[in-house]
């Protein structure tokens, strides 16, 4: 069988430059390779969502009608999620959101170390994702700022879902319930976490692993469409990365209150519990793997054991990356 095993360095040839790098990132830069992975998959996931966000808030603001709308927003998450899984993930596990990293180390067993740069990395996507946003919006967001002064509204709209702020650090709307809050971050993340498992379930015949992307994708869009109103963050990573970057542009007053501990970390327990829920009442470990699964699999098993690959990559973090992979 490994006979009929296609290296792309079997069929391609690659500049010296790259064949060193490449040999290089595999031994003593691998961990900073992986981390760059999971740093541009949230980058892609938040600037096409954070993205769709701003003209939501500011055309109001300024007057302008049909900038997005709230099913725009949805498919730019979705799209973003789909951009992160199929271009970063056979990098780095696709993990994206720090709830599924802390959610491997304890039933998958991802290496501690790891998780805590991946989850620096992911924050960090997040981050710079939303101050260049600002940058490419700066003109439009201080115009918009500028109309909300000169209305007497500043103050008191800069730091709520509909301020311009708002789509950076994530807000309440004033009024809202923090214990309805959590209840919604937390019955969502719940339901995010469980189509996630079931899409990278190895047994489930009825997503392929080319498929589980657009499944993910569209659970988070179902997510925005229908919760993202009463408060949503679906992702610490996002949450933190923009509450970060609003901080930065407006100082102390972006910290968010009480809401920002429910935005920061619910999702954390809600992807521990359906995952434990799909481990007690959805996973079989007696049921066939189906081909498209098999072949999925055996791509990432013979990736950790290409030759030139040091024999010290093939590790046990290695393995619990490849289960996650499947």
């Amino acid at each position: 069988m490994t006979s009929n095993i296609v290296h792309l360095r079997d069929v391609q040839a690659r500049p010296k430059f790259f064949t060193v790098w490449e040999r290089y990132r595999h031994t003593s830069v691998h961990w900073f390779v992986e981390c760059f992975a999971e740093f541009l998959g949230v980058f892609f996931y938040v600037y096409a969502g954070v993205g769709s966000q701003v003209p939501f808030i500011l055309g109001p603001i300024l007057s302008i009608d049909g900038l997005s709308s709230v099913l725009q927003i949805g498919l730019a998450y979705a799209c973003g999620i789909v951009f992160a899984i199929g271009i970063c993930s056979s990098t780095s596990g696709g993990h994206f959101n720090p709830a599924v990293t802390i959610t491997l180390v304890l039933f998958k067993g991802f290496p501690t170390l790891k998780a805590v740069r991946y989850i620096i990395a992911q924050i960090l996507g997040g981050y710079i994702a939303c101050l260049l946003i600002y940058v490419q919006w700066h003109d439009l967001i201080v115009e918009s700022e500028l109309v909300l002064t000169a209305a007497g509204t500043l103050e008191s709209t800069l730091f709520t879902p509909q301020g311009p702020a708002g789509a950076f650090g994530l807000y309440i709307i004033p009024g809202l319930n923090l214990g309805r809050v959590f209840l919604n971050e937390f019955v969502t993340d719940v339901f995010l976490a469980l189509v996630i498992w079931g899409s990278i379930d190895p047994t489930n015949v009825l997503i392929s692993p080319q498929q589980a992307p657009f499944v993910i994708a569209i659970a988070y869009a179902a997510a925005v469409w229908g919760f993202a109103t009463p408060a949503l963050a679906a992702n610490p990573a996002r949450d933190l990365g923009g509450r970060l970057a609003a901080l930065t542009i407006w100082g102390k007053q972006a910290a968010g209150g009480k809401y920002a501990a429910i935005a920061a970390l619910t999702s954390i327990p809600a992807t521990m519990l359906g995952v434990f829920i799909h481990e007690l009442f959805l996973t079989d470990y007696a049921r066939v793997i189906p081909s498209a699964q098999r072949e999925y699999m055996e791509v990432h098993l013979n990736h950790a054991h290409a030759p030139g690959k040091a024999s010290s990559d093939v590790s046990s973090s290695d393995k619990a990356e490849l289960e996650h992979n499947v």
